[in-house]
């Protein structure tokens, strides 16, 4: 009797490392689990900071210059007329600029932001100021497109404010001279129509980026660029359809 009690005690006693192992793995899984865990939410967290980044990335035009032979084609004074360049129609508020006058603060603009510049009009006999605010990087913007396009400013502001503006973003470089304002629209359904056949006979040659694509309902064969979807981050596809429409005939 004796020695099977001590045989019994030696069974427990190699018994307990087996058991004390299973302990050991079992907490050791819930440690790589729950690292596993932590791991994935940093690394989720780091895809979600790299979509908020690429989303308001700024994507730069190199300035690479044109050779001598495309240039001459490309000449306003070019008697050749073999290549001229396309016409890039820009609406004011809310595509290159937005603005709001005193005692009005749209939702859009976060109270307290800094204007970019101010201008004083008179309307109806009563001085108005506005602040505007310019749309990040639109003087390189504006820099950039005037070496691929004849720019056109086509608003259905008033004059007295529009003419305004466009100085502002001008800024003496001569890119903006062509403009168009509320006088050159018409009223329909509540809404002003821009008539592009006012700018060019062709319509081929005129490219538009306006944030109303209703001010052209009158002209049903103008459609939005395929490029462009506001859910992709990246702007390479906007990058991509502003240089092949440069010289597309």
């Amino acid at each position: 009797m004796r020695r099977q009690t001590s045989t019994s005690s030696s069974d427990r006693r190699i018994g307990q490392p087996s058991s004390y192992f299973r302990s050991m793995m079992s907490v050791i899984t819930a440690v790589l689990v729950a690292l596993g865990t932590i791991l994935n939410f940093i690394v989720q967290g780091f895809k979600r900071m790299h979509r908020g980044y690429a989303k308001y990335q700024v994507i730069k035009y190199h300035r690479v210059p044109c050779s001598p032979l495309t240039a001459h084609r490309l000449s306003n004074n070019s008697l050749s007329g073999i290549m001229r360049k396309k016409i890039l129609v820009l609406d004011l508020d809310e595509t290159l600029i937005h603005s709001h006058h005193d005692g009005v603060i749209r939702p859009m603009v976060k109270p307290g932001t800094p204007s970019d510049f101010t201008i004083k009009v008179v309307i109806d006999r009563h001085p108005v100021r506005f602040s505007v605010h310019a749309r990040p990087h639109v003087d390189y913007f504006l820099s950039i497109v005037s070496e691929w396009f004849d720019l056109v400013v086509f608003t259905a502001s008033m004059e007295v404010y529009g003419t305004h503006v466009a100085d502002k973003l001008d800024n003496g470089r001569g890119i903006l001279n062509r403009r168009y304002f509320r006088q050159h629209c018409t009223m329909d359904y509540g809404g002003y129509t821009k008539d592009l056949s006012a700018i060019h006979q062709d319509l081929s040659s005129i490219f538009i980026l306006d944030n109303s694509p209703g001010a052209y309902r009158k002209f049903p064969r103008v459609f939005g660029s395929t490029f462009y979807n506001k859910f992709v981050a990246s702007a390479r596809y906007i990058d991509t359809f502003m240089s092949s429409k440069r010289f597309e005939v």
